[in-house]
């Protein structure tokens, strides 16, 4: 980005940690003034998980519960206007920068995003299609305007606060009486 010259509209800091599984990691890093934060971790390719080795994997939620529903759209939205290939997963047992950031009272909107690995801690197995579609990732979302204006502001009141669509559930009965 720097050799680029790639653009930002805001600040853009990157922090590497290696303990978030333990509750630290970005637990006690952000500024006050960070308001949207793109955690970068593993996504273990395994039996019941919808990480691929190739492409990004957008998480939905680990174990702490789901990421921001604008910022995770956001990303989406990046990736497929930019034809990088991607899937979403969720990880039940898995803990995220952006998990020990919420825990230690930062109060960001979170993502997260994933490389397919085969394995970690040690015997990291990483397909450079994965590092590559994450790098790209990573400078569009760095690159792109702040979506929500609200969050350029130091503190605001509610005023523009967003929020999320709903559309009413399905009925579980085919019963017409249920309805």
């Amino acid at each position: 980005m720097v050799d680029a010259k790639v653009p930002t509209p805001v600040d853009v800091h990157f922090i590497f940690t290696i303990t978030e599984e333990v509750g630290s990691g970005a637990s006690a890093v952000l500024l006050d003034n960070v308001v949207a934060m793109v955690s970068i971790d593993n996504g273990t390719t395994a039996p019941g998980q919808n990480s691929a080795e190739f492409g990004v994997t957008i998480g939905m939620a680990d174990q702490v519960g789901p990421f921001d529903y604008h910022l995770t759209r956001k990303l989406i939205r990046l990736a497929d206007a930019h034809d990088i290939r991607h899937q979403r997963d969720v990880f039940r047992y898995y803990r995220s920068d952006s998990a020990s950031a919420l825990e230690g009272g930062a109060d960001v909107r979170t993502a997260l995003i994933t490389f397919g690995i085969d394995a970690s801690h040690g015997y990291e197995r990483i397909h450079i299609h994965a590092l590559k579609s994450i790098a790209e990732l990573t400078v569009l979302y760095a690159a792109s305007p702040v979506e929500i204006a609200r969050d350029v502001e130091e503190l605001t009141g509610l005023e523009g606060f967003t929020e999320q669509p709903t559309e009413p559930a399905p009925h579980s009965s085919d019963d017409p009486s249920a309805h």
